[in-house]
């Protein structure tokens, strides 16, 4: 008999990244239509499923570029990121000099 995989019908857990993507969809289902507080929303319920919401900025912020007002949705959801996670300590800008 040959050797059989015995997790053949099995079925596995989606990824971080697809229940990333997942909750992604259902909160600003289009790039364009992501906001600041779409975006908060995202993070959120990231946050909720044990997904990093670090990652998930990170990630977001790879698509920055088909975000409107990408600037002031990086303000907001970078302040909600450093009030929610463990890390939060705020990121100086380089003309923000501690002496």
């Amino acid at each position: 008999m040959p050797n059989q995989n015995q997790f053949t019908n099995s079925t596995t857990a989606p990824s971080v990244q697809e229940t990333m993507e997942d909750i992604w969809r259902t909160t600003c289902r289009t790039w364009q239509n992501c906001n600041a507080s779409t975006v908060q929303s995202f993070l959120s319920q990231c946050q909720e499923q044990n997904i990093d919401p670090q990652f998930c900025m990170s990630w977001v912020e790879k698509h920055r570029d088909k975000i409107p007002n990408w600037s002031t949705v990086s303000d907001v959801t970078l302040k909600w990121v450093n009030q929610h996670t463990s890390t939060g300590s705020p990121i100086l800008k380089p003309e923000q000099n501690i002496h």
